[in-house]
């Protein structure tokens, strides 16, 4: 028990250490430093909504157009992430104060909307699209003062600054559309202190906008492109009516503030959450009742599996022995090979491949090397390693086919391959054909998707296929007992033997640990928010790998005590168990928290659900099969067999 309370305290220790690793950042990412008067590029990213999870880029929207439009060249990771980054006509000089600026204002005319464009920008203001800029690669934000006291006294109240990522494109009120036609910037930055004799250098650590609506009236605009804002509250919004062309006024002014945030920090401020505190308290709940339950599984398994093989291995009563327990009676059949040899053998060289390839991104992120302002990098990280691991899934594969006496190495191999990314592939490229139906920038171009076929075909192909050679030329895995030849009839088995009851069981435990972590997960994915406390998922994931072996061990002790040795592919399907409920969690997430109604955006959610939930699957599946494999080979190799 003491044991138990030190590895607990020891795991709390690094998960602190791990949690305050966030404000690192890869060497050579040098900040830029400006000086006073010197441009500061306003970039757009896209338009995004979690009710349609359709982004779009800026100008499919009849937004003001600089003189020449420019997009910046795109990584992998923020092409699938549909970000298309491009210049806008935004003149933002460093320090130095705008009041009010008219853009694509022509001899002091308002821009006019056909109704084609209203009708458009009407339809994304109701499917509450956000845009989303950057400055010097920081996103904008917009600020939220919420009232922590609900008293009538309004000095006890104290105000809980949290921020929105991007700006609202609009907003609706009693029917009536509106669009917030001005932008007030305000960027924060940060004076380096340097020697006498030299000119100050600045640097932005922070990025904000506060977004108005201004009726084309209210907004008095001269042929020098300024214009002077209402005073007080006596404007009126600009509405946008959808069925009829409107006139209005593109605007927006600029205000600099010095901040003692230094560059290193200036993410922190987009990476705070309101509920950090829920966030630590459920992970140590997890941490504390997985290491627990699998302490108790653990002394109980082991004080029973000593108890059989000392029975077993004494020279008197073996008829007792044998009427008391039921794992020795199946040593002749415990090691037959399945069905589908093939098929099982690539599932799990695919799982291995996962593996690898989620231990390793989760580590690099977790040291601040993938941070959110290296944009795009995580996901194009994650499929260049899945890629490049295929060496290691297809030496596991190879060496586990050659074992369960496979001899067609050439089609194992292929299969290891094809058989998974295949599928999603098929998946991706069926969902990217509603996507490109929808002119959405989140639809992966063609040359991008040849790309990625070059990839797959050019890398990881003949990396699987180099490790699959290899891993069926090495000796195979030496299996304690021979195998009969005649196989042993299986006894009726008990309804909690059923392979969904065993999923069931098997999935609540590896779920419970990272249920909570899944919830963060989702909103990052679904509602584009910013994920990155890596330190508490390596943890999670740790937690993850343990209790999916140790739950495996049981389930399979359990199955071969029924003197049932039909194991290979039970145990791989039960030990994916938490991927069924992964699935329920999604229906559940879908259904509470997010506002889909169509049907793409719910086909998209679904589609991209599947794919999560398979992968989740083979990952949980494959730990939980190699941790059985090791421990059956372990206790038969234990006994004495005449």
């Amino acid at each position: 028990m003491a044991a138990a309370m030190d590895w607990l305290l020891w795991s709390l220790l690094l998960l602190f250490l791990m949690c305050e690793t966030r404000a690192f950042y890869v060497p050579g990412v040098a900040p830029i430093n400006f000086h006073q008067n010197d441009p500061v590029e306003i970039k757009a990213v896209k338009l995004t909504s979690s009710r349609t999870q359709l982004p779009y880029e800026y100008y499919s929207l009849p937004f003001c157009q600089p003189g020449k439009i420019t997009y910046k060249a795109e990584n992998l990771g923020e092409v699938l992430r549909g970000d298309r980054i491009v210049n806008t006509p935004f003149q933002v000089l460093m320090n130095s104060e705008k009041k009010c600026e008219v853009l694509c204002s022509q001899s002091n005319k308002p821009v006019t909307l056909t109704v084609e464009q209203s009708r458009l920008v009407a339809e994304r203001i109701t499917e509450d699209y956000y845009v989303h800029l950057i400055a010097d690669n920081l996103p904008v934000a917009t600020r939220l003062e919420l009232y922590s006291n609900r008293d009538g006294d309004d000095k006890k109240k104290e105000k809980d600054v949290q921020f929105e990522h991007g700006y609202r494109l609009g907003f609706t009120d009693v029917n009536k559309i509106y669009l917030h036609n001005h932008l007030s910037f305000i960027l924060y930055y940060h004076r380096e202190d340097l020697e006498e004799d030299q000119e100050h250098t600045y640097r932005v650590v922070r990025f904000e906008v506060i977004p108005q609506s201004i009726r084309l009236e209210d907004l008095k605009a001269d042929e020098k492109s300024s214009c002077t804002l209402p005073e007080g509250t006596n404007s009126s919004p600009q509405e946008i009516d959808p069925t009829k062309e409107n006139q209005l006024y593109f605007t927006y002014s600029v205000h600099w503030e010095e901040s003692d945030i230094k560059w290193a920090s200036r993410w922190d401020t987009y990476l705070t959450m309101s509920d950090v505190q829920i966030h630590w308290f459920s992970i140590i709940n997890s941490v504390v009742v997985v290491f627990f339950l699998s302490g108790i599984l653990s002394m109980i398994i082991i004080r029973t599996l000593r108890k059989d093989i000392a029975n077993y291995n004494k020279e008197d009563d073996i008829e007792d022995t044998m009427e008391e327990s039921g794992w020795k009676l199946v040593h002749g059949d415990v090691f037959r090979p399945p069905q589908y040899p093939m098929i099982l053998s690539s599932l799990l060289g695919s799982g291995i491949q996962l593996f690898c390839m989620i231990l390793i991104v989760i580590f690099v992120a977790m040291l601040g090397m993938l941070s959110p302002s290296s944009r795009g990098a995580l996901m194009t990280t994650a499929c260049f390693l899945f890629m490049f691991m295929g060496v290691f899934g297809g030496f596991s594969a190879g060496r586990l086919y050659r074992t369960l006496k496979g001899h067609r190495w050439k089609k194992g191999a292929f299969c290891t391959a094809t058989l998974y990314p295949g599928v999603v592939f098929g998946i991706c490229f069926v969902l990217n054909c509603f996507i490109w139906g929808k002119h959405s920038s989140g639809a992966v171009p063609f040359p991008t998707m040849v790309a990625l076929l070059c990839m797959w075909f050019g890398i990881s192909l003949p990396l699987v296929y180099l490790g699959y050679y290899f891993g069926f030329r090495k000796q195979p895995y030496d299996n304690p007992v021979r195998t009969n030849q005649i196989p042993r009839q299986i006894p009726e088995q008990r309804w909690y033997m059923n392979r969904f009851v065993g999923i069931l069981m098997a999935g609540i435990l590896p779920f419970g640990a990272m249920f909570i972590e899944l919830f963060f997960i989702f909103s990052a994915i679904w509602e584009n928010q910013f994920y990155y406390l890596f330190g508490f998922l390596f943890l999670v994931f740790i937690i993850l790998v343990v209790s999916c072996s140790q739950i495996s061990i049981v389930m399979v002790y359990f199955q071969l005590c029924a003197e049932d040795y039909r194991w290979w592919w039970r145990n791989f399907l039960v030990s994916g168990g938490s991927a069924f409920y992964v699935l329920v969690y999604a229906i559940f997430y879908f259904v509470n928290k997010l506002d889909i109604v169509e049907f793409i955006p719910s086909l998209l959610y679904f589609g991209y659900t599947a794919l999560m939930v398979l992968s989740f699957w083979l990952l949980t599946g494959t730990i939980g099969f190699y941790a059985a494999y090791m421990f059956v080979r372990k206790i038969y190799a234990a006994v004495k067999i005449d």
